[in-house]
């Protein structure tokens, strides 16, 4: 075996061949990692591989990959040192973990959501000073590169700046995206016992995959 066998980027791409897949070439990407062509359907798949008997995910998982996985299809590819297998997951299969992992991180985020709201002028003046006008700079001091300068220019409320008012909405958001960001789950890993008994595919890969999507799916 090369080592390229054991590589992220290789054994992708050698599941998307195996599986005679099809990944998104469209300029704007759609943040899939490949499609399954069945018919007229263009069936979204996540992807992951490993070397252990558990998956690592995403660092940073939040709400944003809740709504990215929900009703998607995966393939976990199980690259063992003298023997390769290949799960199927329907979103149906894929659903209690994901519930679970959104049950849990959703507490942190609610928090987040209430606390940044609370926030008053006089908050703000605690942390900017108190002024008339506030800078494009007094506004980066807050949420830093969080916001791309158009959206800083697009935000001003008065001739060259901010009232105190929008300030303080901007202060509010990055309360709530440093809340947010400490209630993210670093890399939540799907355990091997979650896959006990689902099928293992070890030949006839494409029509094997393609025939459990059609069960899944009721075609």
């Amino acid at each position: 075996m090369s080592k390229n066998y054991f590589q992220d980027d290789g054994r992708e791409h050698q599941m998307i061949e195996l599986f005679e897949l099809v990944r998104d070439t469209s300029e704007g990407r759609s943040g899939v990692d490949a499609f399954l062509e069945l018919g007229e359907n263009r069936i979204p798949f996540e992807l992951k591989t490993t070397s252990k008997c558990s998956v690592t995910t995403v660092r940073d998982f939040g709400p944003e990959h809740i709504k990215k996985w929900q009703g998607k299809h995966w393939l976990f590819g199980f690259y063992q040192e003298k023997y390769v297998y290949y799960n199927y997951g329907s979103p149906s299969m894929m659903a209690p973990w994901i519930e679970e992992k959104a049950e849990y991180i959703h507490p942190d985020f609610d928090l987040a959501n209430i606390v940044s709201k609370k926030l008053t002028l006089y908050d703000l003046y605690q942390i900017c000073g108190k002024k008339k006008l506030y800078s494009y700079h007094d506004a980066r001091r807050i949420q830093k590169k969080q916001y791309k300068k158009d959206k800083y220019l697009a935000l001003q409320d008065m001739k060259g700046g901010y009232s105190s008012n929008r300030m303080r909405e901007i202060l509010n958001d990055r309360a709530k995206y440093l809340i947010e960001r400490g209630s993210t789950l670093n890399n939540p890993h799907i355990p091997a016992s979650y896959f006990s008994d689902w099928e293992k595919i070890t030949d006839n890969h494409a029509m094997r995959l393609r025939n459990l999507v059609k069960q899944s799916l009721n075609l």
